[in-house]
Parts: C-alpha cells; sequence; structure tokens
C-alpha cells in the first residue's frame, strides 16, 4: 500500500505540534539546581481578575492560565469578549470602558504559549527563589510566547511572557481562592467570583495565586507577574517525596544485586564441578553437601535456641557456692 505526501504531510503536522507542546515545558517534571518540583495538582483552567481604574477609563482584565496544558478553544476563545488561541497557556482579555462612555474596547491577547500551528518554544526559564532570597523557598518561572499592543506602542505589537513565583506555603495547596474550568461553567458561579474581586472581596490572604503587576519590562516586552503560593514548591516537600522513593529504589536494587550474585555463584560453581570432576545431580552444586545438610543444620540450631530457652527458665540444676 502507498501513502500519499499529502496524508504523511497531515500526520506529522497533527503530530509534531503536540510533541513540541510535551517538550517546551513540562509542570509535572521541573529540575533546578538538584532541586526537583511537580506541580501538575496547579493543572487546570484557572482564572484571575484584575481591575485598574484611571481618569481616563476603567479596565477589567481576565487573565486565564494553564500551566501543564493548552488552553484550548473553549477557554481562549470567548466570542465578543475576544479570541487568543487555543495553542496559548495564558491569555488575557480585555474590557476597557472610557470615563465618558465613549469607544468601549473588548480583545484577547496572548501571554504564554505557542504559535497557531503548534510549533515554537515557551523559553521556559526556571531560577530557584532562594538564589535570589535564601528565606524564601519555591521557584520562579517564566514563560513567554505571546505579543500585545499597548496604547502608548501606536499600534505595535510587542512581545509579552509571565513570570510566575511558586511560593512555598505549607499550609496551602495553592488552589484556594481559585475558579476552574468546571465551576465557572455556572455563569452565576463566575459572575459572583467576578463582583467580588471588582468589589476588593476577595482578598490577597483568601486566594492562593495573587495578581501582581502587567507592564512593560526593562526588555521592551510586557510581562506578567504573579504569585502562587503552595506546598508543591516546598524543598522539604519535594525531598520528602524524593527521599520515599529513592529508598525504595535502594532496597529493590540490593534484592536484585543479591539475587544476581547468588545466581552467578550457582552457575559458576555448577560449570567448574562439571567440566573438573563430570560431577552430575546435587554434585553440580557447588558445595552441595552443605545444601544437603541445610534442613538438618537448621534443625539441630532449632533444638538448641528452643532447649536454651526452656533451660533458662528452670530453677535446677547446680548454683555457686
Amino acid at each position: 500500500m502507498r501513502i500519499q505526501s499529502g496524508g504523511i504531510t497531515f500526520l506529522l503536522s497533527a503530530v509534531i505540534p503536540s510533541l513540541t507542546a510535551a517538550l517546551s515545558f513540562d509542570c509535572a517534571h521541573l529540575n533546578v539546581d538538584k532541586y526537583k518540583y511537580d506541580l501538575s495538582p496547579l493543572g487546570g483552567v484557572h482564572e484571575l481578575y484584575h481591575v485598574n481604574e484611571t481618569e481616563s477609563a476603567v479596565t477589567n482584565t481576565t487573565y486565564v492560565l494553564n500551566i501543564c496544558k493548552n488552553l484550548g478553544s473553549k477557554a481562549a476563545d470567548r466570542g465578543d469578549d475576544g479570541k487568543c488561541g487555543q495553542t496559548k497557556r495564558i491569555c488575557g482579555f480585555v474590557n476597557r470602558h472610557p470615563t465618558d462612555g465613549n469607544g468601549s474596547k473588548r480583545f484577547g491577547f496572548p501571554i504564554v504559549g505557542l504559535d497557531h500551528m503548534g510549533h515554537g518554544s515557551m523559553e521556559p526559564e526556571l531560577t530557584r527563589l532562594a538564589a535570589i532570597d535564601p528565606d524564601t523557598q519555591g521557584v520562579r518561572v517564566r514563560l513567554a510566547g505571546g505579543e500585545f499592543r499597548g496604547d502608548e506602542d501606536e499600534g505595535k505589537k510587542k512581545e509579552t511572557a509571565a513570570v510566575i513565583d511558586f511560593v512555598c506555603d505549607p499550609n496551602r495547596s495553592g488552589l484556594e481562592g481559585l475558579v476552574t474550568k468546571e465551576d465557572s461553567a455556572d455563569a452565576d458561579v463566575d459572575e459572583k467570583n467576578r463582583r467580588r474581586e471588582e468589589n476588593g472581596d476577595q482578598t490577597n490572604q483568601d486566594r492562593s495565586l495573587q495578581f501582581k503587576s502587567f507592564g512593560l519590562n526593562d526588555d521592551d516586552s510586557y510581562v506578567l507577574k504573579l504569585d502562587w503560593r503552595t506546598r508543591y514548591a516546598c524543598d522539604s516537600y519535594q525531598r520528602g517525596k524524593m527521599n520515599s522513593s529513592s529508598s525504595w529504589g535502594f532496597f529493590t536494587w540490593m534484592i536484585i544485586i543479591l539475587f544476581l550474585c547468588i545466581a552467578a555463584y550457582l552457575i559458576l560453581g555448577s560449570w567448574l564441578n562439571y567440566n573438573r570432576f563430570g560431577a552430575r545431580g546435587w554434585d553440580l552444586l557447588p558445595h552441595g553437601d552443605t545444601l544437603r545438610d541445610i534442613p538438618y543444620i537448621f534443625q539441630d540450631w532449632s533444638r538448641r535456641v528452643i532447649n536454651s530457652l526452656q533451660g533458662s527458665g528452670s530453677r535446677g540444676g547446680y548454683s555457686a557456692v
């Protein structure tokens, strides 16, 4: 059967983007300075709201993110509220209302992700927070791959990125105060959280994921900065998982090595007995006489132990004068 080149091209275009996305950033396997972090429990589509009021306009921005997978069409494309691209992991949706009531705008823009075909890289950069502040545990993750047109840029798009500080907090899972995709399916729940955020009722202490800033950085790119407090960023939490797995691995390897040594001893000894002495049957085994006597040796040893225990409990016999 001959496969047409068009079919091969289609298959490659479907498979390669998935492989590229998997290799660009894996939230379950972060290796930083010999420390390993697993942030996969924080996966899923989450939303974060921020309101910025100025003299000219009120801007309500909804940040939608999934650090482990692409957002997909449902979370990234919101119809009249704007489109971002389903290969993105972090998007912003802006709802801007001028104070004079004229020229309201709604649009979406990508912050982190791959291009529209799934190619490229999010350029992940990982840094332990202890390298920045010795008193802070956690990991800083910088991801790129988006673009944004600021008001002051006269229509010129600039690159965007996100810097998320995953800060160690042993008492938090990291999901406190967050709205997942399943929860936000109910419009009433989504609207309640939006109003709570706009009214300032949901304080930073109630929510593990916190908005810090979004603006133009020194490298002429727009950067979204977030703080995410979670136990999964603690060195001790990760070390405990690693130690338990490494200890189990040590005993497993010890048993395997012991088994291989015994097998090698029996095989080599049997081969030598066969070639040197022409041994057969039990005589093939090295120290065959000893092996045959093991049941009797164990029986005698058990009898001695029992007699010793019984003898130590009796009050008969001679005593020193």
